[in-house]
C-alpha cells in the first residue's frame, strides 16, 4: 500500500511540474497583418483674381490673376452672390482628382479709383496792331 501511495504521489508531483511549465509558456498570439493606407490630406488653398467666364450650367468658373488663369468647379461651393465676368473674387479651393474644387467663392466689392483731373484755364489776349 505504501508503494502505491508513493507511485501516486510521484505521478502527482510530476504532473504538477509539467503543468507549471505549460503555465509559463507564452500564449500563442494570433498574428494578423494590418495594412495601413495613407490618404493625402488636401490642403485648402486661396485664389484671388478676376472672373473671366462663369458657366452656370456646367458649374465651372474661370478666373485670372497675375500668376495665370485657373478653372474652378463651383458645384459644391458656398456663394452668397453668383459672380459675373469682371467681378473680383476670392476662392477657397482644394485639388481633388486633378480638378480645382471650390469650397467657397466670395465676391469682393470692386473699388473704383476716382480720377480727378485739374484743368487750368488759360486766357490769351490777342491784340491786333492799329493801322
Amino acid at each position: 500500500m505504501k508503494k502505491v501511495l508513493f507511485v501516486c504521489l510521484a505521478v502527482f508531483i510530476g504532473i504538477m511540474f509539467v503543468a507549471n511549465v505549460f503555465a509559463q509558456t507564452p500564449e500563442k498570439k494570433e498574428t494578423t497583418t494590418t495594412t495601413t493606407t495613407t490618404t493625402k490630406v488636401n490642403k485648402t488653398m486661396t485664389f484671388t483674381g478676376e472672373v473671366t467666364n462663369m458657366d452656370t450650367e456646367a458649374k465651372m468658373m474661370n478666373a485670372k490673376n497675375q500668376k495665370g488663369d485657373m478653372t474652378f468647379d463651383v458645384s459644391a461651393a458656398k456663394m452668397k452672390v453668383e459672380p459675373k465676368a469682371g467681378d473680383k473674387v476670392t476662392v477657397k479651393y482644394m485639388e481633388k482628382d486633378g480638378k480645382m474644387m471650390a469650397s467657397s467663392v466670395t465676391v469682393s466689392k470692386a473699388t473704383k479709383k476716382k480720377t480727378t483731373t485739374k484743368t487750368k484755364e488759360t486766357t490769351e489776349e490777342t491784340t491786333t496792331p492799329a493801322k
